[in-house]
C-alpha cells in the first residue's frame, strides 16, 4: 500500500534551488508512435497486418514475417511480472537522484516481454500486472507496470508522481475566475487537494458576482488581478506570485460568433487574438522563466502549463471562424511553448474541447460539454501526465474526423457540419 503524501516542509530560502536533470530522452522515429499514443494516455504498440503479431521494441518490420505493414494498436497491458530488480546505484544524473528505482520484467498477454518501471504497489514475482505508458519529464513515453488493483493513494507513488503532474499539495494559478468554465476549475482544483490556487480577474473594480464571490470563500482561493491585455498587469503579478506557482492554468478566452463576411470591421478579431493568442504570449514570457527555474524544487516543484484552447483550432469552424483562427494561432504557440518547456521538465497540456454549453454555443445543438465536465479532465490530465486531451463526444468524433482525412472534414464543416 502507498503511502499518502504528507505536506512538505516550506523551502528553506537560503538553499540553492535545484535544476532538473532529464532522464534518457532519445528515441528513434519509430519509437516516437508509443510516445505519441502516450501524450493522449493510450498504451499502443506495433502491429502487423499480415501474420497479427504484437511487437517490441518498435522496429522498421514485422520480427515474425518481416512485413512492413505495421499499425499502431492499442493494448490492454495485461502481463505476468517475471522478475523484478531494485537500483541502487546509476551513473544517470535523472535517476541517481530518485534511487533506489524498482524495474521489473511482463511478458504481455498479447505476446511481447517489456521492461517496465514498477509501481510500489505490485507484488514480487510471478505476479499479475498491467503495464500503462505515461509521459517522463523529458516528455518521451516509458511503460509502468501497475497493479491490478490499486490501493486509495496510489497516486503519491514516488515514481509516478515523477511522470504526472498531480495538483495535490501545488499552487495553482487560473487566468479567469470570472467565467462558469474558470470557477468550476477552481473547484476541482479544491477538490484535488491544492494548497494555493490563485485567482485571476480582470477589471477588479466591477461588481463580482455570485460565481466569483462564491470560490473566493474557499480558504485556498486568493483573487489576484490579472488582465491578459495589459502587459504591465502580467509582469506585475508574476513578480508577485511567478516564483511560487507550480501549475498555471490559461483558461482565458474571448469567443464570438460569426466569421468574416457577417461581420464589419477587425475589432472582435483583433479582440479575440489579443487574449486568445497575444494573452498567451504575454503569460509565457513572464511566467515560463520562473516554473523552468522551479521544475526540480521537491516533490511539489513547478511541473506543469495547462492551455484551454479548442477543437476548432484543428480545422476552422466557419460559424465561429475568427475564433477558430484565433485558437489555431494560440495552438501553434502552445506547441512553441511545450519545446521550449521541456529541456526543464515543465508539461504543456493543450486541451481541445468541443462546444461548451455557454452563451457562445447557444445555437449549437446537443451533445455540449458542461463546465464542470472540463475541469475534471483538466484535472484527470494533470494527473495521467498527458500532453493533448480532447474532452467531450463532439471533440472526439471531430477528432477521428480530422485525422481521417483533414481535407474532407474541411468540407464538411465549410457544408455546416
Amino acid at each position: 500500500m502507498t503511502m499518502p503524501l504528507m505536506r512538505p516542509k516550506r523551502k528553506n530560502p537560503v538553499l540553492r534551488t535545484r535544476q532538473m536533470n532529464l532522464p534518457p530522452w532519445a528515441r528513434g522515429r519509430v519509437a516516437l508512435g508509443i510516445t505519441a499514443a502516450a501524450a493522449e494516455g493510450r498504451f499502443e504498440l506495433q502491429t502487423c497486418e499480415d501474420c497479427g503479431a504484437v511487437q517490441y521494441p518498435p522496429r522498421e518490420a514485422c520480427h515474425k514475417c518481416l512485413s512492413p505493414h505495421l499499425h499502431w494498436r492499442e493494448q490492454g497491458g495485461e502481463g505476468e511480472l517475471l522478475s523484478s530488480t531494485t537500483l541502487h546505484h546509476s551513473n544517470d544524473l535523472f535517476f541517481r537522484e530518485r534511487l533506489p528505482w524498482r524495474l521489473g520484467l511482463v511478458h504481455l498477454d498479447a505476446g511481447p516481454t517489456l521492461m517496465v518501471h514498477l509501481h510500489g504497489e505490485v507484488g514480487e514475482a510471478p505476479a499479475r500486472v498491467r503495464v500503462g505508458a505515461r509521459l517522463d519529464r523529458a516528455g518521451q513515453a516509458v511503460l509502468i507496470g501497475f497493479p491490478n488493483e490499486g490501493s486509495a493513494h496510489m497516486a503519491d507513488d514516488k515514481m509516478l508522481r515523477e511522470m504526472t503532474s498531480d495538483p495535490k499539495f501545488r499552487k495553482v494559478l487560473v487566468t479567469d475566475g470570472k467565467t462558469e468554465v474558470g470557477q468550476a476549475i477552481v473547484r476541482a482544483l479544491v477538490k484535488a487537494g491544492a494548497d494555493i490556487v490563485w485567482v485571476g480577474h480582470a477589471e477588479p473594480w466591477k461588481k463580482m458576482g455570485d460565481g466569483l464571490d462564491d470560490i473566493s470563500a474557499l480558504p485556498q482561493v486568493t483573487l489576484v488581478p490579472l488582465d491578459l491585455t495589459n502587459g504591465r498587469s502580467v509582469t506585475e503579478l508574476a513578480g508577485e506570485i511567478g516564483g511560487k506557482v507550480d501549475i498555471v492554468i490559461n483558461n482565458a478566452e474571448v469567443h464570438r460568433s460569426f466569421g468574416i463576411g457577417a461581420r464589419r470591421g477587425t475589432d472582435v478579431a483583433k479582440a479575440e487574438m489579443d487574449i486568445n493568442y497575444f494573452g498567451l504570449l504575454r503569460l509565457a514570457q513572464e511566467f515560463g522563466p520562473a516554473l523552468k527555474g522551479r521544475s526540480a524544487d521537491g516533490v511539489t516543484g513547478a511541473t506543469a502549463w495547462v492551455n484551454l484552447l479548442s477543437v476548432y483550432a484543428l480545422s476552422n469552424f466557419p460559424p465561429h471562424g475568427t475564433f477558430s483562427a484565433s485558437k489555431a494561432a494560440a495552438h501553434s504557440l502552445a506547441q512553441c511553448l511545450r519545446a521550449e518547456m521541456r529541456p526543464a521538465g515543465i508539461r504543456v497540456i493543450n486541451v481541445f474541447p468541443g462546444p461548451i454549453d455557454d452563451e457562445w454555443n447557444q445555437h449549437m445543438p446537443p451533445p455540449k460539454l458542461g463546465a464542470g465536465a472540463l475541469a475534471n479532465a483538466i484535472v484527470k490530465a494533470l494527473r495521467d501526465g498527458v500532453e493533448d486531451v480532447y474532452p467531450g463526444d463532439v471533440a472526439q468524433e471531430w477528432l477521428e474526423r480530422w485525422r481521417d482525412n483533414p481535407k474532407i472534414l474541411e468540407r464538411e464543416l465549410a457544408a455546416g457540419g
